[in-house]
């Protein structure tokens, strides 16, 4: 079985934010970069299903600049087996469908059975390169996915809805995004983490891979940080007093309901 992953480098959740004096992108300085954690999932259950399949291979695949390998190495670390990375300067800013025509061809260069990707990045939550990866190539997408069967050449995938789950059944080649609760990514061992360092990251270009075409159709015009949180109130008196007056606080002042 082929499977390729999809993974993309993006700020530590514990990283503080700042906007640079552009008001268009984060100021890096300062900033650690890891593999986005919707994309471990992915990663991590590429990995169980190449353990399960012997002479399965997953291969990773990435779109950033030369600290994106850093990513790249977390995943050959899990158990990737091989790399690519597409980027040239003129990809700085390019949009969800500029990324997914570059992905859609380099999937187009390769054989592939299943495409994992993480459900969003959490650096922009847009969500959007899975699906319109799945429009390109023609294949089925299925979203949210939180368990993976794989039996009699279809793939048996249970994803969340608002409230409930539903069980989908597709065929093969097909487009997974991995939701939390799909699996536990594992830690890489010492060895692993040195035997990434030899695995191949091959680098391509959008002109490589034949598409030029790379003007977005969105456009970022503004970035600000969200408003700070008001401090919070102590509300005197007996506790029956103050459960009264903490429901007309939150009627009349706060207009909860």
């Amino acid at each position: 079985m082929k499977i390729l992953v999809l993974i993309k480098q993006v700020p530590d959740t514990e990283a503080q934010i700042k906007i640079d004096p552009s008001g268009k992108a984060i100021d890096e300085s300062g900033i650690k970069f890891v593999l986005n954690p919707y994309d471990e999932f992915g990663v991590e259950e590429a990995v169980r299903i190449k353990e399960k399949n012997p002479d399965s291979t997953v291969t990773a695949v990435t779109i950033g600049p030369e600290r994106s390998k850093e990513a790249m190495r977390s995943a050959l670390a899990m158990g990737a087996d091989t790399g690519i990375k597409i980027w040239d300067d003129s990809l700085a800013g390019a949009d969800a469908g500029v990324k997914a025509a570059l992905l859609a061809a380099a999937a187009g260069t390769l054989e592939y059975d299943i495409i994992f990707c993480g459900k969003q990045a959490i650096d922009d939550d847009q969500g959007a390169v899975g699906g319109a990866i799945s429009r390109l190539l023609s294949v089925p997408f299925v979203s949210n996915v939180v368990k993976v069967d794989i039996s009699g050449g279809k793939c048996i995938l249970q994803r969340e809805v608002e409230g409930a789950s539903e069980i989908v059944e597709c065929g093969m080649p097909c487009i997974i995004s991995a939701q939390k609760g799909l699996n536990e990514p594992r830690y890489p061992s010492l060895i692993n983490i040195m035997k990434a360092k030899k695995k191949e990251i091959k680098e391509m270009t959008p002109a490589g891979l034949g598409v030029s075409d790379l003007a977005s159709k969105t456009e970022l015009v503004g970035m600000e940080p969200p408003p700070s949180r008001p401090p919070g109130r102590i509300i005197e008196g007996e506790p029956a007093q103050a459960a009264v007056e903490l429901v007309r606080i939150l009627r009349e002042e706060i207009k909860v309901f």
